[in-house]
């Protein structure tokens, strides 16, 4: 028995039903702040990924020589292929450019909950434009999806890698070092960070590094950061203008770096805490990546949500997905040609009204056609019987209140 790949899944009918209402809601949500979608392959050359991510992601996703010898890699995440779709198609066009994708990526990562090797991300891009109000505008959108989707517990942390640079330089620290320490930081993983960096740094500085990494506010920063009065200043008009745009509940972390070296400026993450270790749904911010590809280089920003884990936030909420409900289920109540007949045309009829509609057609009794229907969860039934043609009419069911009703078809 042939079993599905280690990291993959099957979605099931109910299964798709909420992934397919949660992308509409997504859909809507991006559109309605002036994104327009676009779409990339499933793979892309190697060298894609190596320019952005460097040598080492090689260990981390799917990559093979196809039959003429080229090396490809399905994608492992969407912000390289757009960009590089970008500088193909799209450098002319009039700025600033606002895109949004849904699409499959693979990596290969070691299964757990929330993580798999094959899933979904739904994210944008912004081309052409960093002011803070448009900044602001990003992360009020990112802000959107998420509660939009129905999700009620998330939280907001927003940070800014130039300052956070610009502090690490006063104490001294090198590219070199910077580098290392920063999952650490990422991870807020302090202990890992305190054995580091005691080797080369006075417990001064250590204890500087640790006090600056836990500010929470504009005023702090203007105090300790006097030499990045233009940068904190810009912060500031993000984060008036994020509650300008209605998003009003937010923490400033300096922790956020986002684990990438073409992120600068302004970055940000969103959690769902139900979520446990795995929490984080959402990520991004303003990144340099143009002009490593051989475009021009030019503002951008963007944001990634993972949509495996958005669904797991709202299920681990309770949140009540609609369910797609046909309009009716028919059943010819009889074998003859004239009725089995009689019964498609009224099927499709209504869909051509933009019913849903399904129709019995395993010549099988009333009796388990209905109770096929009720198995199911069928509302409405309509019975088409012989006697009821030759009146013109036919007999729909509430299968909830067992109530009947006879109405006439004039068709």
């Amino acid at each position: 028995m042939f079993q599905r790949p280690r990291g993959t899944r099957d979605f099931l009918p109910e299964d798709m039903e909420k992934r397919r209402y949660l992308e509409n809601k997504l859909r809507e949500t991006f559109l309605s702040y002036g994104y327009r979608e676009v779409q990339t392959p499933t793979f892309e050359h190697l060298e894609l990924f190596t320019t952005k991510s460097g040598e080492g992601i090689l260990e981390e996703i799917y990559s093979f020589k196809d039959k003429s010898g080229r090396d490809l890699a399905l994608r492992p995440e969407l912000t390289a292929p757009v960009i590089r779709m970008y500088i193909e198609k799209l450098q002319m066009h009039p700025k600033p450019l606002k895109l949004f994708y849904f699409g499959n990526c693979f990596r290969y990562d070691r299964p757990q909950k929330g993580r798999y090797r094959e899933f979904t991300q739904a994210g944008c891009e912004f081309i052409g434009c960093d002011t803070p109000e448009s900044i602001a505008e990003l992360i009020s959108l990112a802000w959107n999806c998420l509660e939009k989707s129905g999700l009620k517990n998330i939280n907001l942390r927003i940070g800014n890698l130039n300052i956070l640079n610009y502090f690490l330089e006063t104490l001294g620290i090198d590219q070199v070092t910077k580098k290392t320490m920063m999952p650490f930081i990422d991870k807020r993983d302090h202990e890992s960070l305190e054995r580091m960096l005691k080797r080369n740094f006075s417990e001064d500085k250590l204890s500087n590094l640790l006090k600056f990494l836990q500010i929470d506010n504009i005023d702090e920063l203007k105090r300790i950061c006097k030499g990045k009065t233009d940068e904190i200043e810009r912060f500031e008009k993000v984060i008036h203008y994020l509650g300008v745009f209605g998003v009003k509940r937010f923490e400033i972390s300096m922790e956020i770096v986002r684990g990438l070296e073409y992120y600068r400026g302004i970055v940000f993450e969103i959690e769902s805490p139900n979520l446990g270790a795995e929490r984080q749904i959402c990520g991004g911010g303003e990144y340099e990546l143009i002009g490593t590809f051989g475009g021009k280089d030019v503002a951008t920003a963007g944001f990634a949500i993972g949509f495996d884990r958005l669904i797991l936030a709202l299920e681990e909420e309770g949140y009540p997905f609609p369910k797609e409900r046909i309009d009716f289920y028919i059943i010819p109540a009889s074998k003859k040609d004239s009725v089995i007949k009689k019964s498609i045309e009224i099927a499709n009829h209504l869909r051509e009204q933009g019913k849903k509609i399904d129709i019995d057609l395993t010549n099988r009794s009333l009796k388990k056609s209905m109770k096929y229907a009720d198995s199911m969860g069928f509302e409405r039934v309509m019975i088409v019987g012989e006697k009821d043609l030759e009146e013109g009419r036919v007999t729909v069911r509430d299968m909830k209140t067992g109530e009947q009703r006879r109405i006439e078809i004039d068709f």
